[in-house]
């Protein structure tokens, strides 16, 4: 063998062991930062969890004391009051401790919430609620949508809402299409400042929040005023979601 062969064939060898030994330093290189990644995001889904419980722990006394204090004000109605109370207790106590509930359980609960808030409007209150429900969608009765979820919108509006004005109205409209679950609430802007203002309450960054920590990038939640209006939509893209709870698994 002629010395060029020779040293060309040592290069070569050479050459062979140094991209072997990078590929293998890449290869361990990569494999740490996949450990690293799954570390960070088991870590990052129990951050998730702690705020997701901290958030709704708040919720169930806050919406609970409004009730109590809606039904005591107005104790002339509280036989009819008590009936869809102890609906809204049974949906607190029982379906709320499941991370997801049904699009049909959670508008259930949200209309007895409606008929308590009723109670503090006068008859002649213009309160529209409507239903466009297609319950032959399959999301309707699968377990894909957070409880609670409607509360701080239907709430707000009849905080904020000047009961006493004759032009004053709240709408609320639930809606349940192509697998997408659509909640918007409107109301007349109070020109006085709200005095039901309770210290502590829910927020909206706390529903945010929580819709962030949830449906990630299946939500959108939009709030403006037109008109004198107070317009909250919500849409969420429950389909997308369980997609994504099932690749998860």
């Amino acid at each position: 063998m002629s010395p060029f062969v020779y040293i060309l064939s040592a290069l070569v060898l050479l050459l062979a062991a140094v991209a072997i030994y990078l590929w293998r330093k890449l290869a361990r290189a990569e494999a740490r930062r996949e450990a690293a990644q799954a570390q960070f995001e088991v870590l990052e889904r129990k951050v998730n969890g702690l705020q997701l419980e901290t958030l709704e722990a708040k919720l169930n006394p806050h919406l609970l004391r409004n009730i109590l204090n809606s039904i005591q004000s107005h104790a002339y109605q509280t036989y009819f009051s008590l009936h869809k109370l102890s609906n809204v207790l049974d949906y607190l106590l029982y379906e709320t401790r499941h991370r997801y509930v049904t699009p049909k359980e959670e508008i259930e609960f949200a209309l007895n919430l409606i008929e308590i808030n009723k109670i503090k409007v006068s008859p002649l209150f213009e309160l529209k609620v409507k239903t466009k429900i297609d319950e032959s969608d399959p999301m309707y009765t699968q377990r894909v949508l957070a409880p609670l979820i409607s509360v701080d919108l239907i709430e707000n509006a009849f905080k904020h809402a000047d009961l006493q004005r004759a032009d004053a109205f709240i709408s609320v409209v639930f809606e349940l299409k192509d697998n997408t679950f659509f909640l918007t609430v409107s109301n007349k802007i109070s020109s006085k400042p709200s005095m039901s203002k309770e210290k502590g309450g829910i927020g909206a960054e706390t529903l945010a929040q929580r819709l962030r920590i949830i449906y990630q990038d299946d939500f959108k939640l939009n709030r403006f005023v037109e008109n004198d209006t107070y317009i909250a939509h919500l849409k969420i893209d429950l389909l997308e979601h369980k997609v994504k709870m099932l690749a998860a698994r």
